[in-house]
This record gives C-alpha cells, sequence and structure tokens, in this order.
C-alpha cells in the first residue's frame, strides 16, 4: 500500500492512506495565504490537530463539520471543538498512542505554545508518529528543537516533516540538527515563506541537509505530493 503525502501550505498537510483522508492541522485558502483550495474542497476521514494557534486550526471546525471526520487532539483542544459543534473527536495525551482504521497514531511531545483563537487555554501542544504498514512518518507540528527527538527516532522513520520557518519554530540550522536526532530517510519541511518573518531558502536549507545528513530532503510545492 502506497501513502500519499500532499502539501497544502504552511503546516497543512493531507495524507491518503489507501483511501483513507488524514488532513493534518486544517488551514486553507481564505485563511491561508498559501493555500489553493479552500476548505469545502477538502475531504477528511480523520483530522489530526498539533495545536490551537489559528494558523493550525482556523478550518477544523468547517472541515470536522462538513465531513463527520474524527479529530484527534488533547483533551483540551477536544473540549473547544465540542463547544464549537464537533461532534467526532477522539483525546488523547502526549506519549499515548492509539488504533485507527488508516494505522497507528502516537502523541509525541512538541515545544511551543498552545492557545486557542478564542484566547482560551489548548492544552500542550503535540507532534505525531503515524505508523502503517509498516511505515513511520513523524509530524512534528511546531516546535523548537529538542534532545528526545533521539528517541523518537529509534522507531526508524521513513518521513519527518519538519517546521523550519524560524521566529515562531526552530529555524533551518536547528532542523538540521532535529534531522541529526531523527535520522529519518526522507525530510518534507513546512512552516517557513507564508509570511516575511518566516521567510527562508529552502532550496539553500536542502543542499545543507543533503551536506550535513543522510536524510534525503524533498521539497514539496502546494498542492504537491510525495509517494511513500
Amino acid at each position: 500500500m502506497s501513502i500519499q503525502i500532499i502539501w497544502r501550505g504552511h503546516g497543512t498537510f493531507s495524507l491518503d492512506f489507501a483511501g483513507t483522508a488524514v488532513v493534518v492541522d486544517p488551514f486553507f485558502a481564505g485563511n491561508n495565504p498559501t493555500a489553493k483550495i479552500g476548505v469545502e474542497n477538502v475531504a477528511a476521514d480523520f483530522i489530526l490537530q498539533t495545536h490551537g494557534h489559528g494558523d493550525h486550526i482556523a478550518d477544523t471546525v468547517p472541515l470536522a463539520t462538513q465531513t463527520n471526520a474524527t479529530v484527534i487532539c488533547v483533551p483540551e483542544i477536544g473540549g473547544w471543538l465540542g463547544n464549537q459543534g464537533v461532534e467526532n473527536i477522539h483525546g488523547m495525551n502526549t506519549g499515548g498512542g492509539c488504533n485507527f482504521p488508516f494505522g497507528r497514531v502516537k502523541m509525541t511531545p512538541a515545544l511551543h505554545s498552545s492557545g486557542l483563537p478564542d484566547g482560551s487555554y489548548g492544552g500542550d501542544p503535540i507532534g505525531f508518529v503515524v505508523t502503517s504498514e509498516s511505515k513511520h512518518i513523524y509530524i512534528a507540528g511546531d516546535t523548537a528543537l529538542f534532545s528526545d527527538m533521539a528517541l523518537i527516532g529509534k522507531v526508524g522513520l521513513d518521513v519527518a516533516i519538519l517546521p523550519i520557518g524560524d521566529n515562531y519554530t526552530m529555524g533551518p540550522g536547528d532542523a538540521i540538527e532535529a534531522i541529526k536526532l531523527l535520522k529519518p530517510k526522507v525530510v518534507i519541511p513546512c512552516h517557513y515563506s507564508t509570511w516575511p518573518i518566516i521567510e527562508v531558502d529552502v532550496h539553500a536549507w536542502a543542499k545543507l541537509v543533503e551536506l550535513h545528513t543522510d536524510a534525503k530532503p524533498m521539497i514539496l510545492g502546494v498542492d504537491e505530493a510525495f509517494t511513500l
């Protein structure tokens, strides 16, 4: 079974697991200045929510309500979404894992913050390791570099999706150090060049990845897919 990973711009991804549609941090056209499609055109059976900032959760409520997707998130975000009318919520917490029809999902730590759009508390920010058909995909979410990434990498990562934009997350240099700890086969950058403050020369960064790590950098254009 092949797994398709599509970058939707910024920190948003669509993943297809043999017909099961999984969306990471819904933020689409109308809210996301780099996105090409609106939320009304997005398919989702499940939503992985890393944290509560507006540039990651702006379209979670409309996507979940129009598709009846199950949102996998920390309990604090789950409670907030429930108050917005989202019906299908699976609450988890850092370090926990659960099996779903498309694979196993484990929550990992992230060093960040997580306020919700109305100012309420969003719980701990997190990342995910998704395991499907013996493939391991790490979705870091918004995070700083931290040494326990070495533990996350012990599973044997096929893909790591990492933010590189700096200012709000780790920047290009720290992302290189993260790759050294995680040891993925392929690394996909995200959360860069959406706005001037996180502008990054991604191609220069990719050359550094090739020079200093064993990972293959995979730069995706918006709506471009990588097949694992």
